[in-house]
């Protein structure tokens, strides 16, 4: 449960009278559907090297949008005078713009029916809002940090940071929708940089914990053992700069859940987007192999693999109670037992499709500014864990010859989210089921179907991890979108891996 309320300082802001001028004014000019949008995005980001603050900086976004629906086509505007007047003006401006896409739009626009949901509130599960703590707190921990990293002789240069954001959303539509809603969400971070004196090899060390949907609580609460991990880390980083050169070929491949999630995130989360299976998101990065005629029939991946879409899971960055069209949230299948059976879309996609999802939205409706409309975004899609009680060391004991991989680096990914290459922070060889010390320079190689095809088993939920990121990119112009990944330790066979300096050819 949260102990979070919501922040009066965003409640007394006018949004309520900003919409209701709004929307009236859309309704008077005889708009199908109107929405109003009334946001306010507070961000803070510090940034330390080796015991020296470099940096703090905060900023605020505030404004509002209306959105609507016009003779078959949308219209969208946004202001950030916050007067009634304008909110009106700003409507008629959406309408104008419908005007002009109707004689442009060849089918016209409809949306997914959903219940009105009256005045409704949603506050994520938070305890301390990051906001609230003094700066020169969070700056002193990240000192401690860097500076604790720097005691070991392997690292010569090391860096923390701390990024935070607290988003207020207020919606109301001419079905009488309306919900306000808080999150807060923190992204901290530490790298430990050095550098093999007989080789000149440089290399760094990344902290593998997760962004998450909690306040500053996550720092100092236990939820993650950031004590053991800046002990842990030096340690590493030496022994990294020391290890040999994986030499390439087909392994066995542990992949623990601090580089699985990016994996899922390519090949999964962004080819399961209903407009770009659909080919409506063709510009950035991508369509999508995985198209709408192969739903139910595509072999995404092997009998253990089943992976869910949820907006609804404690602590995601993509969790929220109503999504930016006033639906709310919940989980559903993606993939079960290897065969894709649904996709992530919004209120337009859900009327097109019918017969996906009973017909609604699955709430993936997301615009990161009150400047952008919403658009289909990406929800927190996971790989779910085995019943039974699997560990990651059960796994390991499985191979004989193989790799356990460990927090995410660097990635590749084609167009049609088919073709990938992932690298990732430490490879440990695996010998007869034990761990016999990293290797360097790899990366490891697949189509997505024979990736997922290749998995033989996941890890029970002790080894279950929700990782994620802030930086998810889509649309254009661009929106950025914070998004959770779930997984188990999970083990494929048979998986090419390269060595990253030999295909340089630098060496």
């Amino acid at each position: 449960m949260t102990g979070a309320a919501l922040d009066p300082t965003f409640t007394a802001l006018p949004h309520r009278s900003l919409g209701d001028a709004a929307l009236e004014r859309a309704r008077a000019l005889g708009v199908s559907h109107a929405d109003f949008r009334f946001e306010r995005v507070r961000y803070q980001h510090l940034g330390v090297r080796d015991g020296v603050l470099q940096g703090a900086a905060d900023s605020e976004d505030v404004g509002f949008a209306v959105r609507v629906i016009h003779r078959g086509a949308w219209g969208f505007a946004s202001g950030v005078v916050l007067t009634p007047d304008e909110a009106a003006a700003v409507a008629e401006r959406a309408v104008e713009v419908a005007l002009v896409a109707a004689e442009m739009t060849t089918s016209p626009v409809e949306i997914a029916d959903e219940p009105t949901y009256d005045d409704v509130t949603w506050v994520s599960a938070y305890e301390v809002d990051p906001f609230s703590v003094p700066t020169s707190d969070k700056a002193a921990l990240l000192i401690d940090w860097s500076e604790r990293l720097r005691r070991h002789p392997a690292v010569q240069h090391a860096t923390a940071s701390l990024q935070q954001v607290h988003e207020n959303k207020y919606y109301a539509d001419l079905s009488g929708t309306r919900t306000t809603q808080q999150r807060v969400r923190l992204q901290p971070h530490f790298e430990a940089m050095g550098t093999d004196e007989e080789s000149g090899v440089f290399d760094s060390m990344s902290s593998i914990a997760p962004p998450v949907g909690r306040g500053w609580e996550y720092l100092t609460d236990g939820g993650h053992d950031w004590d053991a991990e800046l002990a842990e880390a030096p340690e590493l980083l030496a022994e990294k700069l020391r290890a040999p050169g994986v030499e390439a070929g087909s392994y066995d491949l542990v992949i623990h859940p601090s580089n699985l999630w990016l994996t899922i995130h390519e090949s999964i989360g962004h080819a399961t987007e209903l407009d770009r299976a659909l080919g409506y998101e063709a510009n950035y990065a991508g369509t999508s192999f995985a198209t709408y005629d192969k739903l139910g029939t595509l072999q995404y991946g092997s009998p253990v693999m089943n992976v869910t879409g949820d907006r609804t899971v404690e602590h995601g960055l993509a969790t929220v109670g109503y999504d930016d069209e006033g639906v709310a949230t919940r989980e559903w299948d993606i993939v079960r037992d290897g065969v894709l059976v649904g996709y992530q879309l919004d209120r337009s996609m859900g009327r097109m499709k019918p017969e996906l999802h009973d017909g609604r939205s699955n709430g993936c409706a997301y615009a990161d500014s009150p400047g952008h409309i919403p658009i289909q975004r990406m929800a927190n899609v996971s790989l779910q864990p085995s019943p039974d009680d699997v560990s990651t060391e059960d796994l390991i004991g499985r191979v004989e010859r193989g790799l356990y991989v460990v927090g995410d680096k660097s990635w590749s990914i084609d167009m049609q989210r088919f073709n990938f290459q992932f690298t990732g922070q430490r490879f440990f060889r695996i010998e007869d089921g034990q761990l016999a010390g990293q290797v360097r320079d790899v990366a490891y190689q697949a189509t997505t179907t024979d990736f997922w095809g290749s998995m033989e088993a996941v890890g029970g939920r002790d080894t279950w991890v929700l990782g994620g990121a802030f930086n998810c990119g889509k649309a254009q112009p661009g929106q950025v979108a914070a998004v959770s990944h779930g997984c188990p330790t999970s083990l494929f066979r048979g998986v090419r891996i390269l060595n990253t300096t030999d295909e340089a050819g630098t060496r």
